[in-house]
C-alpha cells in the first residue's frame, strides 16, 4: 500500500472509546446493522466502565434491574431487584461474550487525543503511550460517573491518614476499628455509610447539602420470585410497569414540573413525612431533610440511611469543612475532629471544563471541542453530534439523557448514530456532519425547555445539585420524556446532516467552508444566546 492508500485508509470504520454498557450497547448496535469492522478501547482491564470502577461496600443500581438492562438482553437471575454492582459488572462480561463483541475489545490502553483529518474524512486516534489508531467514525463512549471528583479543600494533601475515593475503593485497607470521615452525602455515601458504619470506631458524616431520601422496595429474588422472572411474559410486565414509574418520575421533574406543581408537593410531603420516621433526634432529622425542591438532585432511596444516623458512633457534622491538617478535618467552628480514614463520597466530573470530553478532540479548522464547549456552552444534536466535528458521534453528550435508565439512552443514542453511519454508507460517502440549522433548533429547544424545569426556575437554590453545571445550564439532562427520546433518535430526519466525499484536491474549498461555517457558528450563538436569557 503506497503512502496516500495509508494516509487516506483508516485502519478501522469505527472505533468506539469505552468498553462499558455505553460502548458495549454501540458495539451490539453496530453488528445488528452489519457493520463489523471496528474496535472498543478502554483503560481499564476489563470491561463494565462504571460498574468495574465503582466497587465501594453497598455499590448497587438504583432503579430496577429489570429497566436497568437492556432491552435485548433480558436476565431472570438477578439476585435483587435492585441489583448489586459486582452483578452487574459480570452482566456486562456476559453480554459482551454473548454478542460476541470480545474479539473487539482493546482493553488496558487510553485514548489521550482525537484530531479529524480534513483531508482525508479520517480521525487520526492517539494513546498516551504514543501509539495511533485511525477511524472513519469516532464514537466516545465514556461515562459520566467514571472520573472521581475531588474535594477543594484546603490541606487535603497534608492529611498523614488514610484518603479514599469512593470510585477508587481500596479494598486491601480495614476500616475496622477505624476513626472514619466520610465527605459528602450524595447517592455514593447513602449505599456506603449504612455498609461501614458497624466496623469503624467512629464515623463523622460531614453533609454540605442534604438529600432527599425515599424508601427503597429492594429484596431478594427467592425461590418463587425466580421463577416467576423466568417467565418471559413476567419480565416483561415488570420491565414496564418500571419503566411507567420511572417515566411519571421524569415527566414530574421535566415537563410537568411548572404544570401540575402539587403533584411535586405531593410526592415531596410523602418524603418527608416518611424521613421523619427513621430519625429520633429532631435536631439531626432537621438538619438532614432538605430544604429545596424534590427532584433537584438525583433521587435516592435507602431503608438504612437515615437510621444509621441513629447509632451513638455515627455524627453527622454540617459546619462547613475550614481545612484538613495531618491529623483530622477543621469545621467553622473552629472544632478539630481526628481522623484515620477520610473517605471522599464526592461525586464525578459531569460536564465540568476539562472533563468532558473526557479526552482531546479536535475538529474541522483545529477546533477543539472542550474549548468550544467552554466559550459557547455544551450542546449536541440529541446529544450525539456537534457542527464542525464530523464522523464524531457520542452515546451520552449534552442534552442527550432523558431522566430514567441510562441503558434506555444508549440504546437510542446507539440507533441514532448507527443510522447516521448507515446513510453515510449508502450514499458513498466518507463524511457525515450534523447541519447548523437542526442543532441550534434543537439546542434552541432545549434551553427553553430547561426553564422550565425545577432545576433551573428557582426552586432548587441551595441544593448544589451537579446536574447545574458552571454555566447555571443543566446540560446533563435531556429535558424530554423517554419516550420521545426513543422516537426522535430512530426517526430524526436524515437530512439533518450534510454528507461529502474525501478529496485530497479541495483544500481551499474546504478552508472556505469553514470560514463560512465560522460566520454562521457566530451568529447562531448569538441567537440561541437571546433563547436562553
Amino acid at each position: 500500500m503506497n503512502r496516500s492508500a495509508r494516509l487516506s485508509t483508516p485502519d478501522h470504520e469505527v472505533v468506539i472509546v469505552g468498553a462499558g454498557f455505553g460502548g458495549i450497547g454501540v458495539g451490539v448496535a453496530l453488528r445488528d446493522a452489519g457493520i463489523e469492522d471496528f474496535v472498543m478501547i478502554d483503560s481499564w482491564p476489563e470491561v463494565g466502565g462504571t460498574w468495574f470502577v465503582n466497587t465501594y461496600p453497598g455499590v448497587a443500581v438504583d432503579i430496577p434491574s429489570a429497566v436497568y438492562s437492556f432491552s435485548f438482553e433480558q436476565r431472570s437471575d438477578w439476585s435483587r431487584l435492585f441489583a448489586p454492582g459486582a452483578e452487574l459488572q459480570r452482566y456486562a462480561e456476559l453480554v459482551v461474550d454473548k454478542y460476541g463483541l470480545r474479539p473487539k475489545l482493546r482493553l488496558g490502553k487510553t485514548v489521550s487525543r482525537a484530531v479529524f483529518d480534513e483531508q482525508h474524512d479520517i480521525w487520526r486516534i492517539t494513546m498516551d503511550d504514543g501509539d495511533e489508531i485511525t477511524a472513519r467514525f469516532l464514537v466516545p463512549a465514556v461515562g459520566g460517573l467514571e472520573r472521581p471528583k475531588l474535594p477543594d479543600i484546603a490541606g487535603i494533601d497534608s492529611f498523614a491518614g488514610k484518603v479514599i475515593h469512593t470510585a477508587r475503593w481500596d479494598h486491601e485497607y480495614d476500616l475496622a476499628g477505624k476513626r472514619v470521615a466520610v465527605i459528602g452525602t450524595g447517592a455514593s455515601a447513602l449505599q456506603l455509610v449504612p455498609e461501614i458504619a458497624e466496623r469503624v470506631a467512629h464515623l463523622s458524616v460531614f453533609q454540605r447539602t442534604p438529600i432527599w431520601v425515599s424508601p427503597k422496595p429492594d429484596m431478594a429474588v427467592g425461590p418463587v420470585a425466580g421463577f416467576i422472572m423466568r417467565q418471559a411474559i413476567a419480565r416483561v410486565a415488570l420491565r414496564w410497569t418500571g419503566y411507567a414509574g420511572v417515566e411519571f418520575l421524569a415527566a414530574l421533574m421535566v415537563s410537568l414540573n411548572h404544570r401540575v406543581p402539587f403533584i411535586g408537593r405531593g410526592i415531596e410531603a410523602r418524603t418527608r413525612a416518611w424521613m421523619e420516621t427513621q430519625v429520633h433526634d429532631p435536631k439531626v432529622r432537621d438538619q438532614l431533610t432538605p430544604k429545596y425542591t424534590y427532584g433537584c438532585k438525583r433521587p435516592s432511596m435507602s431503608n438504612t440511611y437515615l437510621k444509621t444516623f441513629n447509632r451513638p458512633d455515627v455524627e453527622l457534622v454540617v459546619d462547613p469543612i475550614e481545612r484538613i491538617t495531618a491529623d483530622g478535618v477543621v469545621t467553622a467552628d473552629g472544632l478539630e475532629r481526628e481522623v484515620d480514614v477520610l473517605i471522599c463520597a464526592t461525586g464525578f466530573k459531569v460536564m465540568e471544563r476539562g472533563s468532558t470530553p473526557a479526552f482531546a478532540l479536535v475538529g474541522r479548522g483545529g477546533t477543539d471541542l472542550g474549548n468550544f464547549w467552554h466559550e459557547n456552552r455544551f450542546q449536541a444534536y440529541h446529544g450525539v453530534s456537534v457542527p464542525g466535528f464530523p464522523n464524531l458521534f457520542f452515546n451520552s453528550g449534552p442534552y442527550g439523557f432523558a431522566p430514567g435508565s441510562y441503558l434506555f439512552m444508549i440504546e437510542s443514542t446507539a440507533a441514532h448514530l448507527v443510522r447516521a453511519i448507515r446513510e453515510t454508507r449508502r450514499r458513498g460517502a466518507t463524511c457525515c456532519e450534523i447541519r447548523e440549522e437542526p442543532h441550534d433548533r434543537y439546542y434552541a429547544k432545549s434551553l427553553q425547555r430547561s426553564h422550565n424545569m425545577a432545576l433551573l426556575n428557582g426552586a432548587c437554590a441551595g441544593s448544589n445539585t451537579y446536574y447545574i453545571n458552571y454555566h447555571g445550564e443543566a446540560p446533563a439532562l435531556r429535558p424530554s420524556l423517554n419516550v420521545e427520546m426513543w422516537w426522535q433518535n430512530r426517526h430524526f430526519p436524515l437530512n439533518d446532516y450534510k454528507y461529502s466525499s474525501a478529496n485530497p484536491q479541495n483544500g481551499q474549498r474546504r478552508a472556505a467552508v469553514r470560514e463560512k461555517t465560522a460566520t454562521v457558528r457566530s451568529e447562531s450563538a448569538v441567537a440561541v444566546e437571546r433563547i436562553g436569557n
